[in-house]
């Protein structure tokens, strides 16, 4: 099941909007897919990104996949304790697994992705 109170991109990330801010990772349902995470890149702060534009790469035992910011901002923090310990990814991937922290350039676009039951939808559409 997937936290009701963030919203999810077509290509599993999750945003959990805190006024003009942004916390991003990727969804449980994606950490599954991947398999166990062994790396993590992530840009560093201050890099300005567009929705959809690709921000870094998770590396598992399985394969290697990009990242794509939900929504628009300014990279304002990342999960440096992510290089020593990718897993919490696997772990924790609602929580302790977030990627990277957004200054929003505009909070409503958040609004426009999937809440959790379309998100549930969509991953039982892929299964098919």
């Amino acid at each position: 099941m997937h936290p009701q109170d963030l919203r999810y991109s077509k290509d599993h990330e999750w945003i959990r909007v805190d006024g003009e801010r942004g916390t991003v990772g990727i969804t449980d349902y994606a950490q599954k897919q991947l398999g166990d995470v062994v790396f993590v890149e992530l840009p560093p702060p201050g890099r300005t990104l567009r929705a959809g534009e690709s921000f870094g790469s998770v590396e598992s035992v399985k394969a290697v996949s990009e990242l794509f910011s939900p929504v628009s901002g300014e990279v304002v923090e990342t999960n440096g304790a992510l290089q020593g310990k990718p897993e919490t990814i696997n772990n924790d991937p609602h929580g302790a697994g977030w990627m990277i922290v957004l200054k929003l350039k505009d909070p409503a676009e958040a609004q426009a992705l999937m809440d959790a039951a379309r998100y549930e939808a969509h991953i039982q559409g892929e299964g098919k």
